[in-house]
């Protein structure tokens, strides 16, 4: 293969990978756009930071009630999301299991899985880790509801760009690896996450 051809080769994949991405971008985008769930995300992370940080039990106490309603809007939004997403057309939806991008890897259905089946499934895991238990540390509660969230962002990350790009963001902006919060979900989100993405 010539310089040439191959450079003209490289220009055509880097067009089509703009172009995919910019597509699966404005898609998720506009179905988030009705929702707060990032600035909620963003609150319950830094909540749960200030109150496991807090020496005073009562002081902690309160902030973890003070976290109480954005948990639950967070949950409810996040539903919602999973329940409208729902009608997407299957095509635009697909998620490819490659660690890098390729063009047209989203059609290739056994590479792949389905973003709304994720949505649906990060749904459950957080409402599941949000509820109320009795004698649950509060501590325990916040580290397992974080990594729900955690796991929510990779896969909006992975449909948007890259399973690679999103995992290096987990670690760039959270510190933690992708395996780690894996590990760190409920069981049965875990099972689910799994079987989906395997």
């Amino acid at each position: 293969m010539s310089f040439l051809s191959a450079a003209v080769a490289a220009a055509f994949g880097w067009a089509l990978r703009v172009r995919d991405r910019g597509q699966r971008i404005a898609l998720l985008a506009g179905y988030l756009s009705r929702y707060r769930i990032e600035k909620h995300m963003e609150t319950l992370a830094e909540g749960y930071l200030r109150a496991l940080g807090e020496g005073d039990p009562q002081r902690r106490e309160q902030i973890w009630e003070l976290l109480h309603p954005t948990e639950q809007e967070l949950c409810g939004q996040l539903a919602r999301l999973a329940g409208d997403i729902a009608s997407a057309d299957e095509a635009q939806v697909r998620v490819s299991k490659l660690p890098v991008w390729l063009p047209f890897a989203t059609r290739l259905k056994p590479a792949t899985f389905d973003l709304r089946a994720a949505l649906a499934l990060h749904a459950a895991g957080l409402r599941e880790a949000l509820r109320e238990r009795d004698g649950m540390p509060a501590r325990e509660r916040a580290f397992t509801a974080s990594a729900e969230l955690f796991l929510l962002q990779h896969t909006c990350h992975w449909f948007c760009k890259s399973r690679f790009i999103a995992s290096a963001r987990l670690l760039a902006r959270h510190k933690t690896s992708y395996e780690q919060v894996v590990a760190a979900v409920l069981p049965q989100t875990r099972a689910a996450y799994t079987a989906l993405v395997a």
